[in-house]
């Protein structure tokens, strides 16, 4: 497919959602919501990976209403020592890692307990790789656009590692859909993709990716390993 067919605009978002909460009921809802911002794609080559956990269930409905190949591309944060919830970093599934060094240096940690993060980060992802994909090799990336899927871009940081990890493993047109992401978050990662589809941008210092969603709780990994099968 020709660029201009996958992404007519760099940001592609619905005008009628900016700005505002609790505007879907809950991940699947927003999956569908996004792939009727997408049907450019449908019954395309077009790869759909999601970010496990949350991603999964956004992911698995957007790629059923296009009729897509759906795969999961394991990224995890690396999380503050006291918060597990708060990233400082993160690791891919081939060992890509990013290290947010502004943050870092405002943090309290040494060298070990970074050491130690990243690590433990590490064995997370691998974990991860094997419960959800098993020896499965990835798919052929090359000459199709790649939709790399999450529940919502909040820093934006697991989602850019993901992006320099897929584009190492050959994708040539990287598109990202989430269906909520804070302006900044959104921006920071159009630098390294070919575009963004966002059903509900939102700015403002307090802002919750759960906050766009009526109903959320985390996805566990027995949730997204059903949605693969």
């Amino acid at each position: 497919m020709r660029m201009a067919e996958v992404c007519p605009e760099r940001v592609i978002d619905d005008p009628e959602l900016r700005g505002r909460e609790g505007v879907f009921r809950d991940r699947e809802q927003a999956g569908r919501h996004l792939a009727s911002m997408m049907a450019d794609l449908a019954q395309s080559d077009a790869l759909v990976l999601a970010i496990p956990a949350g991603g999964v269930p956004v992911a698995a409905p957007l790629a059923e209403e296009l009729g897509l190949e759906l795969d999961v591309a394991v990224v995890s944060k690396i999380t503050l020592p006291w918060n597990t919830e708060a990233g400082y970093g993160a690791v891919a599934f081939d060992g890509t890692m990013r290290i947010n060094e502004r943050l870092l240096a405002r943090l309290a940690l040494n060298e070990q307990q970074v050491a130690a993060g990243v690590q433990k980060t590490r064995e997370k992802v691998r974990r991860r790789v094997r419960e959800l994909r098993g020896d499965r090799p990835l798919p052929e990336m090359a000459g199709r656009p790649v939709l790399l899927v999450d529940d919502g871009l909040a820093s934006g940081f697991t989602m850019l590692t993901a992006a320099e990890a897929v584009r190492k493993a050959g994708a040539e047109m990287l598109i990202v859909a989430v269906p909520t992401a804070h302006e900044d978050a959104l921006h920071r990662v159009l630098d390294e993709v070919d575009c963004v589809y966002c059903a509900n941008l939102r700015g403002g210092v307090r802002f919750a990716v759960a906050n766009a969603y009526v109903n959320w709780y985390d996805v566990s990994l027995d949730e997204a390993r059903g949605f693969l099968v």
